[in-house]
Formats: structure tokens, C-alpha cells, sequence
């Protein structure tokens, strides 16, 4: 199977809204009025890098956020966040050859390190390992409450 990992563009956004559904199968779909005008966001801003990869037409992806720094010699830092592969393209390197493309993407601009948060999943830890990526910190989480209901 010949993966293709690329940036993301506009024409991969029902692709990747699709994916993303997968990921958090228990939220609503994005109107698609909203789903545009977000990705018009994402893609302005600046190190911020949706990557795809394209496994036999099909897209599977993470999305990655370069973070300017004032520590580590003003080395920036990669951020790594929903990352998915379709389940009909799992355990068939697709994952690696994203994770692979994460930290090129990462040597590229001046990065000393990528980072990511992975669910409690004994399984996607030992995915991460296999990819060269260490435990090392014990991350923290606080959901923000929907505040639109409480008006």
C-alpha cells in the first residue's frame, strides 16, 4: 500500500471531518458553515500544520502546531493533537508513516522536541513507543464547560 503523508488542504475537509467523527464518535457533526470557517482559521495561522496521509485515497491524519519558545535556546516545540487512522487502515503503517512525517515536520522548523497527549490506552502507548516516543511527564487536562448554555 503505497501512504502519501502531505499538508492538508481545503478539499480534505469533509475527509477529515468524517475521520474526526471516528475519533469522537460521540459528538455532533460540525454544520458545515462552521466547519469552513474554522478551517479558514486553522490554516492562517502560522505553524499551524494539518498533515494528511493519503492511503489508497483515503485520508487519515493529526493535526500539528509549531510553538514559538523563549526556553531551550529558542527552540520551538511541536504540539500533536487528534491524531486518527481510519479503522480499516489500522496496524498497516499508516500511524508510523504520520508519526514519521510529525517529526520531520518537527526537525524542519527548529523544534527540540514533540509532544503529545495519548489516551489511557495500553495499545496506543505501545504504538507511541514503537514510534520512538518516550513516557516522560504526567499530562493534566481541564475540560471548559459549554458557557453559551448558562446565558
Amino acid at each position: 500500500m503505497k501512504i502519501i503523508v502531505r499538508s492538508a488542504v481545503g478539499a480534505d475537509l469533509p475527509s477529515l471531518l468524517t475521520l474526526y467523527g471516528e475519533l469522537n464518535p460521540d459528538d455532533a457533526p460540525l454544520l458545515q458553515e462552521k466547519a469552513d470557517v474554522i478551517w479558514a482559521t486553522i490554516s492562517s495561522q502560522q505553524g499551524r500544520t494539518v498533515l494528511v496521509a493519503d492511503a489508497e485515497g483515503v485520508v487519515v491524519g493529526t493535526d500539528c502546531l509549531v510553538l514559538p519558545n523563549l526556553t531551550r535556546g529558542g527552540r520551538a516545540i511541536l504540539f500533536v493533537e487528534n491524531v486518527v487512522v481510519a479503522e480499516a487502515f489500522q496496524r498497516r503503517g499508516v500511524g508510523r508513516e504520520l508519526m514519521e512525517a510529525v517529526v520531520r515536520l518537527g526537525a524542519s522548523a527548529g523544534c527540540y522536541k514533540v509532544q503529545l497527549l495519548a489516551a489511557d490506552d495500553e495499545y496506543v502507548h505501545s504504538f507511541y513507543e514503537s514510534c520512538g516516543f518516550q513516557t516522560r511527564a504526567e499530562g493534566f487536562r481541564r475540560y471548559i464547560s459549554d458557557m453559551t448554555q448558562a446565558i
